[in-house]
């Protein structure tokens, strides 16, 4: 038994889980149609607590309602409509889907979402994709989209799965963009689609029947073709439809012995890169990060779950993105940081009291303190902070070469008198500056600030310089 009614036995004995239309006998196959251009759903009963869409396409399906809609309460109000059951019986046919929405108030309107088809020559160069692999057809066969299909589809400029923009709202409500008829429909339509991806390719054009004959005719007829045979691709389809199916085609287990398509070898391929066209320009990044997603659901989170802190979290992922695709290059090369530092580079971004407070907290640090970390980071990041909480390791060498330096950069009579105030630290006699010195050979300017020693600048090449950065 299935959420979508009685199982029926389907050709080749796969049980369905479309529910029968009004009327519909044993002779119908699942979804309620005789022909192959539509097929009717019966109204789907109240729903609580589970998601709408478990399967990985269905939830593609949901992103691309979600990531069009304008207003999120529209949203929330539609899957409220589609979890109490008011969604009537769902219409499926090429480039649109169809129900009747029950309103809160008894009103009933007409919901359509509208979705662009495939042309016929987009459809040959799926069913290729598709025989392609035998795997492919298996999975079609098994009420499974695999993944492959979609990703080699897209990188051939085939979307099967709808993208932003791509679900086209029309309500008798007047409402321009998704209203909640029309998402309460988009939302029951995911459920379908977790029992049938077959319903998305029919939206996009090609019943299952007319893209199961073209499946059985074109790997037929290839199959053909690999074994030298012609005029043959009768008897292939026969055996193909009789249950011998992927298995008995050539690249599969028991079809082994057929010969597969011809490859080339690594010189041709390599004699032809002159010929290949150039690689395209890389995108434009946007002027500003992108928007986080919403966390606004029905469900409430967990007790270890803070919501607020996950969209901190999801917009500082959104400007270290934006910032990479934008050219900060030296991002990608930076040494990985602890936890510790981290925190003070997430603190770097301003964030409100109460999230500096569990930063503090959580990198082990007063408040105080976490303020002079996020002071020093902005003079160097990561470097910055190994220098401030003594983490630079210098060898006896590297200590030697820098006396010398210090030595060499004044002139006699200018030269302040520093003294050694620890490893790669040296204090000004009769002055409130020191210089510390970096793993990468730059001098830190340090000064006295109610108690500590601070950074009081970036770093730089020049001793003489960092030193006249200490005074006030």
């Amino acid at each position: 038994m299935s959420a979508y009614g009685d199982a029926h036995e389907r050709p080749g004995g796969h049980d369905g889980d479309g529910r029968y239309e009004s009327g519909a006998g044993p002779g119908r196959r699942p979804g309620g149609h005789d022909g192959d251009g539509e097929r009717t759903f019966a109204a789907l009963p109240a729903v609580r607590g589970a998601g709408f869409a478990r399967t990985w396409w269905g939830r593609a399906w949901l992103r691309a309602l979600e990531d069009t809609a304008l207003d999120g309460k529209q949203l929330k109000a539609g899957r409220q409509h589609a979890r109490a059951g008011t969604v009537g019986a769902v219409s499926v046919r090429p480039g649109r889907i169809t129900a009747v929405v029950q309103g809160r108030d008894g009103t009933a309107h007409r919901g359509d979402v509208l979705v662009q088809e495939l042309s016929g020559e987009e459809w040959d160069r799926l069913v290729d994709l598709a025989v392609d692999s035998a795997g492919h057809i298996a999975a079609l066969l098994d009420r499974e989209l695999p993944p492959h299909l979609v990703e080699d589809a897209a990188a051939a400029g085939l979307e099967l799965l709808p993208g932003i923009g791509d679900l086209e709202p029309e309500c008798t409500c007047g409402a321009w963009d998704h209203c909640p008829h029309t998402a309460a429909l988009c939302y029951q339509v995911a459920r379908l689609l977790d029992e049938d991806p077959f319903v998305l390719l029919l939206l996009r054009g090609r019943g299952e029947r007319a893209l199961v004959a073209a499946l059985q005719e074109r790997s037929a007829a290839r199959a053909a073709d690999a074994a030298g045979i012609r005029g043959a691709g009768g008897a292939y389809a026969e055996t193909w439809s009789r249950g011998a199916g992927p298995a008995g085609m050539p690249g599969s287990a028991a079809g082994a012995g057929a010969a597969g398509p011809a490859g080339v070898s690594a010189a041709e391929a390599f004699a032809a890169r002159d010929i290949l066209p150039p690689l395209p320009a890389p995108p434009v990044p946007a002027e500003t990060p992108g928007e986080p997603p919403s966390l606004d659901t029905e469900s409430a989170p967990g007790p270890e779950v803070d919501p607020a802190a996950l969209e901190f979290l999801a917009a500082d992922a959104a400007a270290r993105a934006h910032r990479m695709l934008s050219g900060a290059g030296a991002m990608l090369t930076d040494p990985p940081l602890t936890v510790d530092q981290d925190a003070v580079r997430l603190a770097s971004g301003a964030p409100s009291g109460w999230i500096a407070a569990r930063l503090a907290e959580g990198s082990g640090r007063t408040r105080e303190e976490l303020e002079l970390a996020v002071t020093t980071w902005g003079f160097g990041g990561s470097a910055a902070l190994d220098v401030l909480e003594g983490r630079v390791f210098l060898d006896a060498g590297t200590l030697r070469r820098a006396e010398a330096r210090l030595a060499a950069v004044w002139d006699a009579d200018d030269r302040p008198v520093l003294r050694g105030a620890g490893p790669g630290r040296w204090a000004v006699v009769g002055g409130d500056g020191r210089l510390r010195l970096g793993a990468d050979g730059r001098w830190w300017p340090y000064r006295e600030k109610k108690g500590r020693w601070v950074p009081a600048g970036p770093a730089t090449q020049d001793p003489a310089a960092a030193l006249a950065m200490t005074v006030r």
